[in-house]
């Protein structure tokens, strides 16, 4: 187990709270990320926010290639001195919301001693993971990054708030603008909860563990993703609303209009947006065509 004060103390370094580093070096936690993540010497894997690079030194154990993406300046001179002998690692200094997978992938690529580049470039850009612990604060911007982005992950897996992972998971009836967001481009699932008292400092709240294996095309036929999302924000955007007011009124469209869409999607006016499937919107959102 890492002896985190030592290693911390040893750069003269502090969890900073606005970079929201709550670190985990418990054994049997990151253990359960690695097992999620399920690895092979062919994956290259993405890790947000290594901080003092416990997970880090896990994933470069099990996957081919490891590219760690880390905010905080000071974390990076850490990670390059105390993991820059692994071969297969690349730390890179970057805002990951500002960055493109494409371009993180190519700096990986980039950094190995190999000449089959060009082999190996096509490799990643077709099969790669993420792995994070993810800062609290950017997890809706992070995800919308990740699951939106070309080349798109196979496969991410997170640590983020527990209450945003129920989230991410709910089905009809208890859905969200997340939740649609999120099962639009992937299948999530909770695999497993750690508890405040596993991190340094601790946060205020639990978290857990959510994998998402991306889809190859959405689970629904959409002509236009950009609409798609249009009309799932209007019935979203006034809470505990019937469906025919929400979307009248986000879209600015008439109240009739609106309710001859809906029985046209075979969708009853009166049902509220958290009780949608997503081939229910996908339905709407033709009718509203």
């Amino acid at each position: 187990m890492m002896n985190l004060s030592a290693l911390l103390n040893k750069y003269n370094l502090f969890p900073k709270k606005g970079l929201g580093q709550n670190f985990l070096t418990d054994p049997h936690h990151l253990g359960k990320i690695i097992e999620a993540a399920e690895l092979s010497p062919d994956d290259t894997v993405l890790e947000i926010g290594p901080g003092p690079g416990a997970l880090t030194r896990l994933l470069a154990e099990s996957a081919g290639r490891v590219i760690a993406v880390e905010l905080d300046e000071a974390m990076v001179n850490l990670l390059r001195q105390e993991y820059g002998h692994l071969s297969n690692l690349t730390v890179v200094h970057a805002d990951i919301l500002q960055t493109s997978l494409a371009e993180l992938l190519e700096s990986g690529v980039r950094s190995q001693n190999t000449d089959d580049v060009i082999r190996h470039s096509s490799l990643v850009i077709r099969n790669f993971k993420v792995v994070a612990n993810l800062p609290y604060y950017i997890t809706s911007a992070a995800i919308r990054h990740l699951l939106e982005s070309r080349p798109q992950p196979q496969r991410i897996v997170i640590t983020i708030q527990k209450e945003v992972a129920q989230r991410i998971v709910a089905q009809p009836g208890d859905m969200s603008l997340l939740a649609v967001s999120v099962q639009f481009y992937g299948a999530p699932k909770l695999v497993h909860k750690i508890p405040a008292g596993a991190f340094y400092p601790p946060p205020k709240v639990d978290s857990a563990v959510v994998r998402i294996d991306t889809f190859d095309s959405p689970p629904v036929a959409v002509a236009d993703v950009e609409q798609f999302f249009a009309v799932v924000k209007a019935g979203f955007g006034q809470k505990r609303k019937q469906l025919k007011n929400t979307l009248a009124a986000g879209l600015r469209r008439p109240g009739p209009e609106i309710v001859a869409a809906l029985h046209a999607a075979g969708i009853d006016p009166t049902r509220r947006a958290e009780t949608l499937s997503l081939p229910e919107w996908g339905r709407l959102v033709a009718a509203l065509m």
